[in-house]
């Protein structure tokens, strides 16, 4: 019999009726003779309104109190999911992430996966019964302390959990039918994807597409987890996200993302010699800040300067320990710039064909677009550029790599 694992997120599970609808769509595969595992989200809404209480007690309460309160949203909804199952015939029983067996590090808000100790999920199934996990949420290993995975991340849970129960695959059931070529509140026509290969995904959820939390990918291509990201309102094929293949690598550039969500750092006047960007982002590491695109300047009597981007949440942390980064490079300033906006270029097909660059370079030249910071992978070409000008170079960008279905007259 086949495992089959379900993420609803908050949108799909944002009322009662469309709570019902999930309970329907997971009854659907157990009458195609499935086991199935479903990973919930909080009800839309519902994490930010929990995490605004906490800002009005305190903006700086204990992550681990954070954590607490947080990772109750989820729980909400698989005791609701399941109370929906049972209403139409389908035994079920809700689990919070630690009783599912989801181990993690210890670090509150950002928490990893370690392992997951399947063997009472397993027994649930064997019973005939659906499990409800909550997503977003485990165990810390060694303390027994509850902590979440991070903004978006039951889709991390629903992926570790398919891994770790060899299912046959992952449907991610989400508000919209599948991955698009770019986001359609900017790009209404953008294409649909109809096949993605883990490595293009990852790219895609790591420079700030929202369709699949990050690690959710990295979980899959490890183990090799077919995903389908799908609608929860229609039944229509969605997008799969499998291993590459030769035909992928004929279309140049799948994607165009967008990310508003980061801000730069720019640290003037520092010592140019071995050993200062170890210190600085040894302290970076030290405060759990995560560090994206970074540049450094050719120096001139003996200081330079250093830029990196950071995503904005850790803005706060930055001006904390702002003074000591200043001291321990001797940096004669430290300028932090929220206006700034990521667009990137992804795409298989950068591999075998050249001149992606110069053309994504001169299209934004030709409307004015500054770039401010490039960074490159093999299959991705990334540019920062004032937040004023994101729809614009997006919009650029789609019609540059035929990225639109063609208007119809």
């Amino acid at each position: 019999m086949n495992i089959i694992v379900q993420k609803f997120g908050g949108t799909s599970v944002g009322s009662i009726e469309r709570i019902r609808n999930c309970a329907n769509l997971v009854k659907r595969e157990v009458d195609a003779g499935n086991q199935v595992v479903v990973a919930v989200s909080a009800m839309s809404g519902e994490t930010n309104r929990l995490l605004g209480l906490a800002d009005e007690i305190d903006p700086a309460s204990s992550p681990r109190e954070r954590d607490m309160l947080a990772s109750t949203g989820e729980q909400v909804s698989i005791a609701l999911l399941v109370m929906a199952l049972h209403k139409i015939g389908i035994d079920a029983i809700s689990l919070t992430g630690p009783q599912a067996g989801i181990v993690t590090d210890g670090a509150y808000m950002k928490a990893h996966i370690l392992e997951i100790d399947n063997t009472r999920v397993l027994k649930h199934l064997s019973q005939g019964k659906v499990v409800a996990v909550a997503g977003f949420q485990g165990l810390a290993k060694n303390s027994d302390e509850v902590t979440t995975l991070g903004r978006g991340a039951s889709d991390t849970t629903a992926v570790a959990l398919a891994a770790s129960l060899s299912a046959t695959r992952c449907d991610i059931y989400t508000d919209v039918d599948g991955v698009y070529a770019a986001d359609p509140r900017i790009v209404p026509n953008a294409k649909k994807i109809n096949r993605l290969s883990y490595e293009e995904m990852l790219e895609m959820a790591s420079v700030g597409a929202k369709v699949l939390h990050t690690r959710s990918v990295q979980f899959a291509a490890k183990f090799s987890v077919p995903l389908q990201v799908r609608s929860s309102f229609e039944d229509i094929p969605g997008t799969f996200i499998t291993k590459e293949n030769e035909a992928m690598e004929t279309t140049v550039v799948s994607a165009i993302v967008q990310n508003a969500n980061e801000a730069k750092v720019t640290l003037s006047g520092i010592k140019d010699q071995p050993g200062t960007a170890a210190q600085i982002f040894g302290l970076l590491s030290e405060r759990n800040i995560n560090v994206d695109m970074i540049v450094q300047n050719v120096g001139t009597e003996g200081l330079a300067d250093l830029s990196f981007t950071i995503d904005k949440s850790d803005v706060p942390r930055i001006k904390e320990i702002e003074e000591r980064l200043k001291s321990i490079v001797n940096a004669n300033e430290l300028q932090i710039d929220k206006n700034i906006a990521k667009i990137s270029a992804v795409g298989v097909g950068m591999k075998s064909h050249a001149g992606v660059a110069s053309r994504m370079f001169r299209r934004l030249a030709e409307r004015s677009i500054n770039i401010r910071m490039i960074s490159t992978s093999e299959i991705k070409i990334s540019c920062v550029v004032d937040d004023e000008y994101t729809e614009l170079a997006v919009r650029t960008l789609c019609d540059e790599f035929g990225l639109t279905e063609a208007s119809e007259e």
